[in-house]
């Protein structure tokens, strides 16, 4: 899909809106900071990959954290947008969970896994979006 594509909604009560992949990446990492992530990323893949437009980026301490965090960005984006992700995958472990929304990938990690794999070292060059003024949804 090109880099200006939106991303239908799915859910019918909100079937005239339309939200965009930067809207919805700063919505994951919203929820994602309302569950108290730590060292949260929203990096700008727009151009540089032809798979995706966002990474989401964070952690959780423990993996009952990251398992809390995965429950957040999902119920979140479900209820209040409409948005369900095309795949998820490690949720059973709770150590890495990849939530795979098309336009934006949402990676949350517990440290020592993040430390080991290090995605944002890979995409060092490529601009983030300033996860300081992204706003907690209220629930």
């Amino acid at each position: 899909m090109p880099s200006s594509s939106t991303v239908p909604m799915t859910d019918h009560q909100h079937n005239d809106e339309e939200i965009t992949p930067e809207r919805l990446a700063q919505l994951a990492a919203s929820y994602a900071a309302d569950k108290k992530a730590i060292d949260l990323q929203v990096i700008d893949l727009r151009g540089v990959s032809s798979y995706t437009d966002f990474f989401v980026i964070c952690s959780g301490n423990t993996d009952r954290q990251t398992k809390a965090i995965h429950d957040a960005i999902h119920e979140g984006l479900k209820k209040d947008h409409g948005q369900l992700p095309r795949r998820v995958e490690g949720v059973g472990e709770s150590r890495w969970i990849l939530m795979d929304y098309f336009d934006v990938v949402v990676h949350v990690f517990v440290p020592e896994v993040r430390e080991f794999y290090r995605l944002e070292q890979l995409w060092g060059d490529v601009p983030r979006l300033d996860v300081d003024l992204l706003e907690v949804p209220q629930r």
